[in-house]
Formats: C-alpha cells, sequence, structure tokens
C-alpha cells in the first residue's frame, strides 16, 4: 500500500502533458471563421470566369527574379515583400478575418497549448510546376537558405526559431525558442516554399535573370528586362480544387509595364495602355481622373472603403543622427508642418491629420492611459517621458495660413527652453551647431508637400535642404540609414506582433535594411514590444498595442502626416470584382478580380 502511495505521489507531481491541437487553419485568439469542410471564402466569386488579362504598372526596373536576396531590383509579383504569383506558401491568409491562417500546401497543422511548436503535414497533391512533388525537405531547404543568405529581415523575422527539421517526406517540425509568441506558429506559416532540385546547380545568392519555378498559379511566360514580365496562369496547377483558391487567380494573364516617371504612366492608362491603378496622390485624384473615356464609362473611378489599421506615415528623424538626438528639437519641428493648409491647399481636403501608430484601429492610444495600460506602463515610469501618463498626444494642428505664427512661436519658445538660439537669421543648437540638414526624395510629387515645410522651418533658422535622388539611390541610402530625414511609414496589420521589433527594438537599428529608420533605442519601448508580442488573448494585445502606441508617441520620432480610410482605385470597365473584403490591401486583392470578356 505504502508503494502504491508513493508512486501516485510522484505521478502527481509529474508536469501535465499539453494539450496538442490540430487542424485546418490556426488563428491568434479565436476560433477560425471558416470550418474544415468550407467550399471557399465568403469574398470570392467562385464562378468568376477564367482567361483574359490584366496589365499593371510598375515605376522604375528590375534586373532580377530573386526578391529574396539584399541586392538587386526584383521584378513585380515574383515575392518578397510583395504578393508572389510564383511560389506557394504553408498556409494562407483570410482576408475578411483579423488574423487566421489556412493550410495551402499543408494540409493539416499540430501545435501545444503553449505554441512551442508546430508540424505541418504537405498535402500529398502538392506539386511544382516541373511535377516535383513538394517535400518537408523543400520547406527546411526554403528555411535555410531565406535566414542565412536572404535580405536581413528573414534571420531577424525567425530569429526565435530554434530548428527546423523534416520528420518525414510529407511532415516538417518547427520548434521555437523559449519564450511568450503566439504569432510564431502563424508566421512560419507564411514561410515561401522554393524547389530545393530546381536550385541544386544554380547559385541562390545570384540576383539575377534565372527564371524562377514554384508551383504557384503562375509561370512567367516572357519578360523584357527593366521594361515588362508576363505571367501566364498555369492549367496544370496542383491547387484549383482548394477552398482557398477558389474564385482566386482568375486572369489568364498578368502583365507588369515598367514606367520611369509617374506623369508619363498616367497619360498612358488613360491612353488604354494598362488596365488599374491605385493612386495616392490627391490632386491627381482631384482632377487627373475625368475625360470622355471616364464619362462613358468606359474608364471606372472607385473609392473602397477598408477597415485596415493604417499605421504612421510622416516625416522620420534619424536619430543616429547627432543633431536629431534632441527630441526638444523634434517636437519644435512638428510645429512648421501646416497640415491644415497642405490640406486643403494641396489635397483637396481628402486626408484627416495622422496621430497613432495604429492609426485606424481600436489599438491607438486615445485620452490617458486605461488602469490596465498602466500596469505595462508604470515599471517602465523613469525611462518614458513624463507626458505618456500625464497627455493625450495630438499633432500640432495650424491656423492653415500656409504660415502658422502661433505655431512658429510656440517653437521657438520650446527651442529657447531647450538652450538653442538664432544668430543671423541661423538657428544653434547648445553645443554651437548650425542647425541644417537634408531632407532625402526619391518621387517628385512630395516636394510640394515638403518645399512648404521647408520654408517655414527656415522662418525658425533651422536650414533644410530638399535632395531628390533616383530611385535605386535612394534604396541603397534608406537601406543604409544614410539619411537625415525621409518620407517613410509603417503600415500595421489588424493583429501586430512579430515585425514590431523590426520597427522599434534597439537591435534593429542597427541593423541594415531593417525598417527601424528612425534609429529607435530605447529599453522602455522593447519592453513594450516584447510585451505586445507575447500577449495572450485580443484584449492583452489591444492594450499593449496603446502603450507602445504612447511612447513612440511622446518621443517625437516623426512629425505624422495623414492617411485615409478607403483606397482609390481606377480600371477599365472590362474589369469586375466582388464585394471585397474589409482588410483588403492597397493592391485591391486583385487576385479576386477577373476579365469579363473572358471566354
Amino acid at each position: 500500500m505504502r508503494a502504491v502511495t508513493i508512486l501516485l505521489g510522484l505521478l502527481l507531481a509529474l508536469p501535465a502533458f499539453a494539450e496538442v491541437h490540430s487542424g485546418h487553419a490556426i488563428t491568434m485568439y479565436d476560433a477560425p471563421k471558416y470550418g474544415p469542410s468550407f467550399r471557399h471564402f465568403d469574398y470570392v466569386n467562385a464562378d468568376a470566369p477564367k482567361g483574359g488579362q490584366i496589365k499593371l504598372h510598375v515605376i522604375g526596373g528590375f534586373d532580377s527574379f530573386m526578391p529574396y536576396l539584399p541586392k538587386g531590383s526584383a521584378a513585380a509579383g515574383v515575392g518578397g515583400l510583395g504578393p508572389s504569383f510564383i511560389y506557394d506558401s504553408l498556409t494562407v491568409r483570410s482576408l475578411d478575418e483579423p488574423f487566421t491562417e489556412y493550410g495551402l500546401l499543408a494540409e493539416r497543422m499540430e501545435w501545444p497549448d503553449d505554441r512551442s511548436w508546430i508540424t505541418f503535414t504537405l498535402r500529398d497533391e502538392a506539386r511544382f510546376a516541373d511535377g516535383h512533388p513538394v517535400t518537408a525537405e523543400d520547406v527546411v531547404w526554403s528555411f535555410n537558405q531565406l535566414t542565412e543568405h536572404g535580405q536581413p529581415l528573414y534571420a531577424y523575422y525567425y530569429a526565435d526559431v530554434e530548428k527546423v527539421e523534416a520528420l518525414s517526406e510529407r511532415k516538417v517540425k518547427f520548434t521555437f525558442k523559449p519564450g511568450d509568441n503566439r504569432e510564431l506558429v502563424m508566421i512560419v506559416g507564411q514561410l515561401p516554399v522554393l524547389p530545393k532540385h530546381f536550385w541544386k546547380d544554380k547559385d541562390f545568392t545570384q540576383a539575377d535573370l534565372t527564371v524562377p519555378m514554384g508551383s504557384g498559379p503562375y509561370r512567367i511566360a516572357s519578360f523584357k528586362p527593366g521594361k515588362q514580365v508576363v505571367y501566364q496562369r498555369r492549367d496544370d496547377y496542383w491547387a484549383w480544387d482548394l477552398p482557398v483558391i477558389q474564385g482566386q487567380y482568375n486572369f489568364g494573364r498578368v502583365i507588369f509595364e515598367y514606367y520611369l516617371d509617374q506623369t508619363v504612366a498616367l497619360e498612358a492608362f488613360k491612353k488604354g495602355d494598362y488596365d488599374f491603378r491605385f493612386e495616392m496622390n490627391s490632386k491627381l485624384w482631384a482632377t487627373a481622373y475625368t475625360g470622355r473615356d471616364f464619362n462613358s464609362g468606359k474608364l471606372v473611378k472607385e473609392e473602397i472603403h477598408h477597415q485596415n489599421p493604417s499605421g504612421m506615415q510622416g516625416f522620420i528623424f534619424n536619430t543616429r543622427r547627432p543633431l536629431f538626438q534632441d527630441p526638444a528639437l523634434r517636437e519644435a519641428m512638428a510645429y512648421a508642418l501646416d497640415f491644415e493648409w497642405s490640406n486643403k491647399q494641396l489635397f483637396y481636403n481628402q486626408y484627416k491629420r495622422t496621430r497613432s501608430y495604429f492609426q485606424n484601429s481600436e489599438m491607438a492610444a486615445t485620452g490617458l492611459p486605461s488602469e490596465a495600460e498602466l500596469k505595462l506602463l508604470e515599471p517602465l515610469r523613469d525611462e518614458l517621458p513624463e507626458r505618456v501618463f500625464t497627455e493625450e498626444y495630438q499633432p500640432p494642428v495650424s491656423d492653415g495660413t500656409g504660415r502658422p505664427r502661433e505655431n512658429l512661436r510656440t517653437a521657438q519658445t520650446l527651442l529657447k527652453k531647450a538652450g538653442y538660439e538664432v544668430r543671423n537669421g541661423q538657428l544653434f543648437n547648445p553645443e554651437g551647431k548650425p542647425v541644417k540638414f537634408e531632407f532625402l526624395l526619391y518621387s517628385p510629387a512630395f516636394e510640394r508637400v515638403v518645399l512648404p515645410f521647408s520654408r517655414n522651418l527656415k522662418a525658425l533658422g533651422i536650414s533644410a535642404d530638399v535632395i531628390r535622388v533616383d530611385e535605386s539611390q535612394y534604396l541603397q541610402r534608406v537601406r543604409n540609414f544614410n539619411f537625415d530625414m525621409i518620407v517613410g511609414g509603417w503600415g500595421q496589420s489588424s493583429s501586430p506582433g512579430n515585425e514590431q521589433r523590426d520597427f522599434w527594438s534597439s537591435k534593429a537599428a542597427d541593423r541594415p535594411s531593417s525598417r527601424n529608420y528612425a534609429g529607435i533605442k530605447d529599453p522602455a519601448i522593447d519592453s513594450l514590444v516584447k510585451t505586445l508580442i507575447s500577449a495572450k488573448d485580443r484584449e492583452a494585445l489591444v492594450t499593449s498595442s496603446r502603450a507602445l502606441d504612447r511612447a513612440l508617441q511622446w518621443g517625437f520620432y516623426v512629425i505624422p502626416n495623414w492617411g485615409m480610410d478607403y483606397h482609390r482605385f481606377a480600371y477599365r470597365s472590362r474589369l469586375a470584382h466582388p464585394d471585397l473584403p474589409p482588410y483588403l490591401g492597397v493592391d485591391g486583392a486583385l487576385d479576386l478580380w477577373w476579365d469579363t470578356t473572358a471566354k
């Protein structure tokens, strides 16, 4: 009896086995919207005609079909940070849920309660374009190539993956480092899977025009280097019958035409040289989309609302520069931007001022910190600006005259209090160095916005030279943080997570090609990012996002710009789309559209 009692005690002392979940989909917090037997996503037209074509435009050029390397300019549509017509991933995201991934190459996923690992069982029918089966070895090889040779983003994004192993021909396991990172099981599902056998006698690290092969719905049919690339829909695509593919990729051909100038590109669209435009320029949207073809309905102009968090766009300070390491200067300079004047005179009142890094979402910080936020912020009080706790952040509001005298007086008061002084019309910092910098641009369209800002800075004694370079030089300089100030931003998803490290963390500040453009190095922000990533439920995610938002707002890392909650599309009337889903990207989810003339 005593032995039985001891044995029972030992068994009770052992840790309980974590429940292992298995399913066709995995979500961040809630249950998936679509069950195992769903036929297609609600937002697609499953009966859309197949065939026809769509022509799109790109500004610039390309010299590579390898989008995953930190060199060269990859062709549109091949993948990387943009959409891929060539490569499939383990899972795909639905566009009518905040963050749910459904199996594409993977027919089933398994993961424990603590999400410390995940396995993907590949579909037996998954094939590359040459008929070769997609295997677990391809997944392992793809992961290793991207993290070892790809853009630094991949090594950083997947930094918490401890190992990837092929358990069998069709089963692959990702094991994660200790820590709370609920999103990681979903992020690894987004991995593009490349064919190991295709690259065995080729150099993966060369950013050249080797025509790639994948398992996706299109292949490259032809191209003209730097000028055009044509994708042909594959009749033999292995996944046409899958629910996650139904009603998508309907065009027989997708053609990208390259232009060197936006003005020329717009005229080419109106002339009929390509079929679809996403317009970012408010002046053009208000004045240029007119004429006979718009009046007759041959060309359609449409504004489509969305529920995407719009994130932050702004004039970004590079705080790696000694000049911009003073938050007092950064705060004062914000008063020189007259948004109200710009919105009326330049933007035709189409925009709203951005104030949050999670704009247009419930994750944006408003009012004073809630009790739940204070639990995250109070331990960091000594490292955060006091106003995080005492004030609601709002960007300066001007009188809309173009020369906001009251705002400029406020800026002068802030600068004087911080030890700056003006001598002979030039502002000098407390160390006696002139406050002068370069504003780096590559798009001429933004000059009309930046030049009035620089004139107002001049009234404060600040010299801001607006410098415009070509796109390739601009990209190289931004990748290496060789700039003083740029126009830039950070898009946000409805479920922010790991990418926040790349945006704000101290480690990312020193890593070329990261998206920590501002060079933020702040232990408090590092801590808040870690808290956000480890959020256990939606409520905790919203709370941690708001706390992070406050720390970023009061750090004055950007001068906030503007945004809107709708997309502006223009297209030929032969194109059609279903009722588009709420989480809609700037590409208009073109894989859901179709050509009404297709036979």
